[in-house]
């Protein structure tokens, strides 16, 4: 097959009003670990982009409801969605491949094209995006990139203050553990601990950022020891 057994599976999203198209790269990706949801208008995609995490998106340039270009603006722009995306258009000429590129696209393939090529060029995305998974925390549908210190949930940016930042890395470094409330508090301010309860302020704004604009709270609280972070409440 062309890929290791030990390979994690990659998650498509497919964007394409073409359904021939959709059946030939359904056909061929699924045979390399690859998990695919389609979208035949860009109105359908914007919705599954912003409520499912998918691993890469192929972004075919001229669709109903809302075209290549608007989507690819309004996916980084509006709604943070870093998400890499490969743009399919049957437009080949310069101009084009730079207005696909100002608009958020990491890639750009031309129809018709090679199911072959589509697969290396969707593979590379991936494994660019993933190159520091050992830097990359996860819990959920939740990351957070030691080295850039960038959150993102469901694909969307969740911007953290350094507070927020410190206690959410450390949530997660624990994950599912409780981490006691003192350790948190030792975290932020050492020995010096401010008066009244700062730190439940400071998981207050977290929990506005990380779970309130989400379907599932990740971050719960364990009465009179602490707090931790996990999809269940268990």
């Amino acid at each position: 097959m062309g890929h290791s057994l030990g390979a994690a599976p990659i998650r498509a999203l497919i964007v394409e009003d073409n359904r021939d198209i959709c059946e030939n790269i359904a056909t061929y990706l699924e045979k390399h670990r690859f998990i695919l949801d389609f979208a035949y208008d860009g109105i359908s995609a914007m919705h599954l982009a912003l409520t499912s995490p998918f691993d890469v998106i192929v972004l075919d340039l001229m669709l109903p409801g809302m075209d290549g270009l608007s989507f690819c603006q309004k996916l980084r722009a509006d709604a943070k969605v870093e998400t890499p995306v490969l743009m399919l258009t049957a437009r080949d000429t310069l101009e084009d491949k730079l207005k696909g590129f100002k608009a958020g696209a990491d890639d750009y393939l031309v129809k018709p094209f090679a199911l072959q090529e589509l697969h290396a060029r969707l593979q590379a995305l991936c494994n660019r995006s993933r190159r520091n998974t050992d830097t990359l925390l996860t819990v959920g549908d939740l990351t957070m990139n030691r080295s850039t210190l960038q959150v993102h949930r469901a694909g969307r940016r969740v911007d953290l203050n350094p507070a927020g930042m410190k206690i959410l890395q450390r949530l997660m470094e624990q994950a599912p553990s409780v981490v006691a409330r003192g350790d948190l508090e030792t975290l932020l301010w050492a020995d010096e601990q401010p008066d009244g309860d700062a730190l439940r302020s400071h998981l207050y704004k977290l929990r506005q950022a990380v779970d309130r604009p989400f379907d599932s709270p990740l971050i719960h609280t364990v009465h009179r020891i602490g707090y931790r972070i996990a999809e269940d409440t268990q």
